[in-house]
């Protein structure tokens, strides 16, 4: 029972990860390279203050790390698997039928 608790508990802790489309931006970019918060923001186009948001939360969710180098810190994605997963959940979204919709996209806005 404890390890069906732990494996619930991993997977909510990746679809909260997944749930914002800024923290799925950032997924992706630290994906292709580790990067610095400034470097981030920069490319994400948002503010320091919100991405700084959004990565304490992909570091609750134990989904990126800090590397501390000198007096700068460098995010990057918690294992390369995360990476390979990410990976193949894009892909087998986008294999799924093109004309698919959600079912309650209006009411939920889940897609």
């Amino acid at each position: 029972m404890l390890s069906a608790a732990l494996d619930i508990d991993a997977l909510a802790r990746f679809g909260r990860a997944l749930a914002d489309p800024i923290r799925c931006r950032i997924l992706l970019t630290l994906n292709e390279a580790p990067a610095y918060p400034a470097d981030l923001a920069e490319k994400l186009e948002i503010s320091r203050t919100r991405l700084s948001n959004h990565l304490a939360c992909l570091r609750d969710c134990g989904i990126v790390v800090t590397v501390p180098e000198g007096r700068r810190t460098r995010y990057e994605l918690a294992d390369a698997r995360l990476g390979h997963a990410l990976d193949d959940l894009r892909g087998i979204v986008l294999a799924v039928e093109a004309d698919r919709t959600c079912v309650d996209a209006d009411e939920k806005g889940c897609c």
